[in-house]
């Protein structure tokens, strides 16, 4: 049963907050609570997490998913679309659907983001990303996988990227597309010197260490789904691991992958 749902939007957005609004009066009818999870006081935990907005905003609601593990529901007023699954138009629809237990529930894997000096840990759902945000410079970055060097990359940043990712920052900078189904991590360099700019695909169970090398003066930030996580100095290094934990997305139809991936290939070319 559905008994609160936390809304997630941009309130800079006048159709998130037209439609968050007309989700609370549905849902009000039907004796359910909602409510901004991150601009109330409202300390109920809410049984599932409804985003208004693009790919962007959905990833903002899957922090509260995981922190609450509860299933996640994107509402597409963005232009990418890969992750939101409704369109605004079914949104009561799509609330009675959820009402009525009539629907499938799709998890995707998450990436487990340490930082060892600061002792803090991050999930992801996209993308860890070292980068050299205001840095003038180009970073340099040595890779390891299972203990393993990999190379050293003399570039704008790099990417470790869950197959949900893949579709995002990644795919962007030159890396590959990868089914979501995939046990798998993704390394793409972002706009690295000479050959180096090669991506690469690894087991979803390896361990994977960036460091950020101490030779040179430098200085990088750690982005995790698009959110500033601190700053890296020379010598500090990222850890980053496939996890257990899973996050959950609800499914009203079916999900076709790869059709999703031809549409939003021609609209990115038109």
């Amino acid at each position: 049963m559905i008994h609160t749902v936390g809304l997630i939007l941009n309130k800079k957005n006048a159709e998130a907050v037209r439609y968050a609004g007309q989700a609370i009066s549905f849902l009000k009818e039907k004796n359910v609570e909602a409510y901004d999870v991150q601009n109330s006081q409202n300390d109920t935990e809410p049984d599932l997490i409804l985003s208004f907005g693009g790919d962007g905003t959905l990833l903002n609601g899957a922090r509260f998913a995981m922190k609450y593990d509860i299933p996640l529901l994107g509402v597409n007023l963005g232009t990418v679309g890969f992750l939101t699954e409704e369109e605004p138009k079914r949104l009561e629809i799509a609330l009675q659907e959820i009402i009525n237990g009539k629907y499938q529930i799709e998890s995707r894997s998450l990436l487990e983001i340490t930082n060892p000096k600061t002792d803090e840990t991050f999930n992801a759902l996209n993308d860890a990303v070292i980068t050299r945000g205001g840095y003038a410079r180009l970073i340099k970055v040595e890779a390891f996988v299972n203990q393993k060097e990999y190379g050293v990359f003399t570039a704008d940043g790099i990417i470790v990227a869950t197959p949900t990712g893949s579709t995002g920052y990644s795919l962007s900078a030159g890396g590959p597309i990868v089914e979501p189904g995939v046990n798998c991590m993704i390394i793409t360099p972002v706009c690295a010197h000479s050959m180096q700019h090669c991506p690469c695909v690894v087991s979803g169970e390896a361990k994977i260490r960036l460091l950020l090398r101490p030779e040179r003066e430098q200085t990088a930030e750690l982005q995790v789904d698009g959110q500033n996580r601190g700053m890296l100095e020379a010598g500090d290094e990222i850890v980053v691991n496939g996890t257990e934990k899973k996050i959950r997305l609800i499914r009203l139809r079916g999900y076709d992958f790869f059709g999703l991936v031809r549409r939003k290939l021609v609209e990115w070319g038109s």
